[in-house]
Parts: structure tokens; C-alpha cells; sequence
């Protein structure tokens, strides 16, 4: 007998926001018109883009840091035009990169507790557009390996590490680029762009693989991302301005595997894709609720498993890696919503009555730790993910350093900015205090050996201070 309900684990996936006392309140979230998600979240801090005057800016909080935001607290300020996209590095929970409308991509390493101080220097300042650039994403699972994509129309793929533009695609889109994503080992990248096509592109080779035209009718913005498998799953809208899901099979780009029409919204539909448990999460911009999907191998492919929905439209939605959910609470996934005026978490969650780790639920997920160097990939290796198990829930590695390897003033910055300074520096600049002391220590030896009064003692240390006082302050 044929199955009248299709079994999945998947089935009763809930949905469910977090109380008030576990938002975060009182954020100005920006309002540019540019259809990116607004937020990027790691497991140890949350980055949300701010309306600030006089150039861009965004916040950078510690998870736990929930409750009212006071309007005076430290925000990253050094673009001198609105903030389009941020994103954090999969392999440092302390970088993040953002890109603005003043055509700069810029990489912060944020401190260990978060801002103390706002921070207006970068590590590294990636200068090469023309152009407003609106997409930031980083490498996978080669390290420093970041790629742009600006409104000039051109994809630049940076070693963050140097600083360097490494690779530049300038005549693959003859319009505005409105996505771009990485496939699993990140080897190929996936763009949609404003003339309704979809390409597969070797960026290595600077050569497209596969492409469809009019992937999707109609002429609101697209988006599309690649699935484990290697198939492209894509979002947009119809003639009729019905919104769209869509999967192609990359070794034919002819037809759909299928699509899936949903409703005559006009929201953008950003698409969040779980490898581990080919689940694909759709928020619209603009929407009230959070539909999801299940991918499987056996048509039609796309299930439809639930909606989550709110009264308040969102904004942005900001999307936790699986090492930062609480598997002892069978939470699959964790979004961070935001409203107009604050950011809130939402919790999906598989019901299970056992207190067990649900292996089933937790596959081997990628971990921090990068798979290559950045001058292995440019040189044409590739590299699947390192993965981790959650078994024990997710521990935090030890804080790397960000370096920027480069002879320029950019070396200088990094060096004043950072907390561990070089041993060189380190000896340099306790020079004026090594000095201090023995100077003293010939003093204090000199007033015992001579029997002088305790006044001509103090006058001479007050002298030393006085002439050392610079240096000394230094340190």
C-alpha cells in the first residue's frame, strides 16, 4: 500500500521566539534599502547593522548581552557610508567583514568580552570597487579566503591575510549581482543576478560551468544557494509575481528538477540552508513568518514541513552555525529576528521525549577549525570541511590572532591595535623602565653607602622622574 503521509523525522519541527527579558532592545536597525539580511551570528556574539549618522556602523554583541541596548554603547564605525552586508569568519569567532557604500570591504578582529570602545581601525581595509559593495562571504573551508561582489558588477576574491585581490570576475554579469554562495568544499560559487540568470562559476579558472536564463520569470530580485549534493536551489518570482522555490540539477541546467509556487508576497524570500539536515528555512523580507522545507533524493523533492508565524514583519534575519545550539534541547536551528526597533531569537526545535543525545538529529557538523590555507586554495587545492560532533555539546577553541601579513602601514596599525605586541616592541618599550630602576637602585646605594640625609634622596629620585616621565608613560 502506498504511504498516505510521508515519513520524516522533521515532521513536528516547532517553532518558538524567546521571552521578552531574552531579546535584545532598543537597536535603531538600519533602514537602507538593500536586500541583505541585516544580521550574522556566531556562538559567542551577534552582529546587527545600525542606522548611524555621518558614515556606517553596526553592533557587536555578546550573545548573553540581552536586554535593553543603551544608545551609548560601542558600535564598529569606520565605513564612511551606510553598512550593506557583514559576515563573520567561519574559522575566527572574533572577525567579521563588512562591506559599505563607500566601495571598501573592511575586516575587524572584535575583542575577546566584545566592544569596550567603539573601534573605527580595521585590521585590514580590501579597496578595489568602484562601486557600492553589497555582498560579503566568506570561504568555507579555506582560511582568510574572502569573497565581494559591489554594484560595479565584478566578484573579487581576496586573501584577507595579505590583503591582496587575488581573483577578479569583471565580465561574467552584465547587471547588478544579487547573491552570491559558496558550494560545500568551496570550489564553485553560485551568483543570480538582476538578468534572471543563474551561473555556476569556477572562479579559479574564471570560467562559468553552468547557467540558466530566466531561472525565474519575473523581475524582483533572486536568490540562490547550493545544496550538499550540489544541486542549486533558488528563490524569485514568477510572471505573475508569485513567489518561487525552485531546484536545479547542476549537469543540466535545462529544466526544474521541480518548483514551487507559494504565494503573491512581494518580499524578497532569503534562503537559510541546513546541510546536516537538508532542511531549507525561507524568511521574506518584510513577511510575518519563517516557512521550511525538506530536501530529499526522491521526488518531488521539496516537502513541505511547516510555517512559523508572528505578527511583526521582520527586517533581517540573522542565522546561528549548528555548533552554537543547545542540543540538549533538540534545537535544530535558531534564527535572530529583527523588528524595527529590537532583535529576537527564535527557537526551532524537534519534540523528543528522551534526555539522550539524538544522534540522528546531530550528524557531524563543520567545525571552526579551516581545512586549507588560502595560498593552498589559490594554488587549485580544494578541501571538504573538518568536521566536529556536538555529542558533548560545542567547546570553544582557543582565541586565535587575525594577522595581516603585509609590509605596508597597515603593519603598523595591527601592531598598535593589537593586545599582544611583539617581544621586539615588548623589550623596546620597557627600555625607559629597566633604566629607571637601576638608576634608582645606584641611588638608594649611593645614599646608604655615603650616609646622606633622606632629603637629597627624594631630590634625586624626584630628578629621575622627571627625565624619564615621557618614556615611562610610554609603557
Amino acid at each position: 500500500m502506498r504511504r498516505v503521509v510521508r515519513q520524516s523525522k522533521f515532521r513536528h519541527v516547532f517553532g518558538q521566539a524567546v521571552k521578552n527579558d531574552q531579546c535584545y532592545d532598543d537597536i535603531r536597525v538600519s533602514r537602507v534599502t538593500w536586500d541583505s539580511s541585516f544580521c550574522a551570528v556566531n556562538p559567542k556574539f551577534v552582529a546587527l547593522i545600525i542606522e548611524a549618522s555621518g558614515g556606517g556602523a553596526f553592533l557587536v554583541l555578546p550573545l548573553h548581552k540581552t536586554g535593553r541596548i543603551d544608545k551609548a554603547y560601542p558600535t564598529v564605525c569606520g565605513h564612511t557610508g551606510p553598512v550593506l552586508d557583514i559576515d563573520w569568519c567561519p574559522h575566527n569567532d572574533h572577525v567579521i567583514a563588512s562591506g559599505s557604500e563607500d566601495c571598501t570591504v573592511m575586516v575587524w578582529q572584535i575583542p575577546e568580552n566584545g566592544l569596550v570602545t567603539s573601534m573605527s581601525e580595521p585590521l585590514v581595509v580590501l579597496e578595489g570597487h568602484s562601486k557600492r559593495v553589497g555582498i560579503i562571504t566568506w570561504h568555507p573551508t579555506a582560511r582568510n579566503v574572502l569573497l565581494s561582489a559591489g554594484c560595479d558588477n565584478q566578484i573579487y576574491i581576496w586573501n584577507a591575510g595579505t590583503g591582496e585581490a587575488m581573483i577578479r570576475l569583471e565580465d561574467m554579469h552584465p547587471d547588478v549581482i544579487f547573491n552570491v554562495t559558496w558550494n560545500r568544499n568551496g570550489s564553485l560559487i553560485c551568483t543570480a543576478c538582476k538578468d534572471k540568470t543563474i551561473r555556476v562559476i569556477d572562479p579559479r579558472k574564471e570560467a562559468i560551468v553552468a547557467e540558466k536564463e530566466k531561472a525565474h520569470e519575473g523581475a524582483r530580485p533572486m536568490r540562490a544557494i547550493f545544496l550538499a549534493d550540489g544541486n542549486v536551489l533558488t528563490t524569485g518570482f514568477s510572471r505573475m509575481s508569485e513567489r518561487q522555490l525552485a531546484l536545479w540539477n547542476t549537469d543540466n541546467m535545462e529544466e526544474p528538477m521541480t518548483v514551487n509556487e507559494m504565494d503573491t508576497s512581494n518580499g524578497v524570500l532569503l534562503p537559510f540552508y541546513d546541510p546536516d539536515t537538508s532542511i531549507v528555512y525561507l524568511c521574506g523580507k518584510g513577511d510575518s513568518s519563517i516557512r521550511y522545507f525538506e530536501i530529499t533524493d526522491e521526488a518531488p523533492y521539496v516537502h513541505f514541513l511547516s510555517t512559523f508565524a508572528t505578527k511583526e514583519p521582520q527586517r533581517g534575519m540573522g542565522y546561528m552555525p549548528k555548533r552554537g545550539l543547545d542540543v540538549n534541547k533538540c534545537e535544530i536551528a535558531r534564527f535572530y529576528k529583527l523588528h524595527e526597533r529590537k532583535c529576537e531569537p527564535i527557537v526551532m526545535t524537534v519534540p523528543r521525549k528522551s534526555d539522550l543525545f539524538q544522534d540522528d538529529l546531530y550528524p557531524d557538523t563543520s567545525g571552526p577549525d579551516a581545512a586549507l590555507e588560502a595560498e593552498e586554495w589559490f594554488d587549485g587545492k580544494n578541501g571538504d570541511p573538518i568536521l566536529i560532533s556536538l555529542k558533548n555539546g560545542y567547546v570553544q577553541g582557543k582565541h586565535r590572532e587575525f594577522k595581516v601579513v603585509k609590509k605596508n602601514i597597515l603593519d603598523s596599525k595591527v601592531t598598535k591595535n593589537s593586545e599582544n605586541s611583539s617581544p621586539a616592541n615588548k623589550s623596546a618599550s620597557s627600555t625607559p623602565l629597566i633604566r629607571f630602576k637601576r638608576a634608582l637602585n645606584q641611588t638608594q646605594l649611593s645614599h646608604t653607602a655615603n650616609g646622606r640625609d633622606a632629603a637629597l634622596h627624594k631630590q634625586n629620585i624626584g630628578y629621575l622622574l622627571q627625565h624619564t616621565h615621557c618614556s615611562f608613560m610610554s609603557v
